[in-house]
């Protein structure tokens, strides 16, 4: 039913799955750059459609909405909602009595701008495990975004300007919802206003935000991308905090690895505990892992379940 060379692969329709090299058919779960290329078919959810056409320019597409199948060659395929930004999906491909779940990134939590993750049943699992590490448990929600608000208001009230670091699709859209949802204003890098625009076309509302220009305008946060993105850097205000919002910031000593004085696990990847709930909702059969540590291979295995490091697997067609 599926393979795996440099990449997932169904075999039977010759489909790649979040592929970073062009191929002649492939499927994008969402509209990051490290599950996307250009291929000359291009299958996704139609707001990833929009993203994916953003960063690559125009491109062959096949839309597949959520929740409706697509018949092609005796392979049923149906998209689900990942819940790790706007329009990611998780794939369902189902042939000969055998169903895979591919799971792409993502997360069973809430999010403000992400459709909520809704994993079908299926007899094999394909699950990116990023956070597979127990460390990697994030605090309660509510209480990040509360300190996330609280150390942004501070700053605005002794003039301070607030700037924080966000990947340019995805976690940007989600600070400036959460910054507006508690009467911030917000300026963003030229980089992630046109993602926004992308956004608010698909109808995901994100209150106000405007452009940054030259000079930040008296009581405005700064959203702008991570500092690593050196095309994308901008000269900061001579007085202004620094944040980053990342999953990885549920380590103490993140804040000193990435140069910002503030670090908070907003995260949009799917913490240790979701792992396992994903696992159970999903109810496999067997399950491959990629995208994170071999250890958590081991940890579902002594909780019973034929799991592998997807990379090892051979050819397979029935279960």
């Amino acid at each position: 039913m599926f393979h795996y060379a440099s990449g997932l692969r169904l075999t039977s329709i010759d489909l790649a799955v979040d592929v970073r090299t062009r191929q002649t058919r492939g499927f994008i779960s969402h509209a990051h750059m490290d599950h996307m290329a250009p291929h000359e078919l291009i299958f996704c959810t139609p707001a990833t459609a929009r993203l994916v056409q953003h960063r690559l320019g125009q491109r062959l597409i096949h839309e597949l909405p959520f929740g409706e199948p697509l018949d092609w060659d005796g392979v049923r395929l149906t998209t689900f909602p990942a819940g790790h930004i706007l329009g990611s999906a998780m794939l369902l491909a189902e042939e000969g009595g055998t169903s895979l779940l591919y799971t792409g990134d993502f997360k069973l939590g809430a999010s403000a701008t992400a459709e909520p993750a809704e994993p079908p049943h299926a007899d094999v699992l394909v699950m990116e495990t990023t956070f597979g590490k127990p460390q990697y448990r994030m605090p309660p929600r509510e209480q990040v975004v509360g300190e996330l608000i609280a150390v942004v208001k501070q700053a605005l009230e002794f003039g301070i300007t607030p700037v924080v670091q966000a990947y340019v699709i995805g976690k940007s859209q989600e600070v400036t919802r959460l910054l507006f949802e508690h009467g911030v204003h917000v300026s963003q890098h030229p980089l992630i206003h046109a993602a926004s625009r992308v956004y608010e076309a698909c109808g995901c509302a994100l209150g106000d935000y405007q452009l940054l220009q030259d000079e930040v305008p008296f009581g405005h946060a700064v959203i702008v991308p991570p500092r690593g993105q050196k095309a994308a850097t901008v000269r900061l205000p001579p007085r202004c905090v620094t944040i980053a919002v990342t999953g990885w910031a549920v380590d103490e000593q993140a804040r000193f690895r990435l140069g910002v004085d503030y670090a908070f696990p907003l995260s949009d990847h799917a913490d240790y505990d979701e792992l396992f709930a994903c696992v159970d909702r999903v109810a496999p059969k067997v399950v491959y892992c990629t995208h994170g540590p071999v250890e958590f291979v081991e940890r579902l295995r002594e909780r019973g379940h034929n799991a592998h490091p997807l990379a090892s697997t051979k050819p397979l067609r029935l279960f």
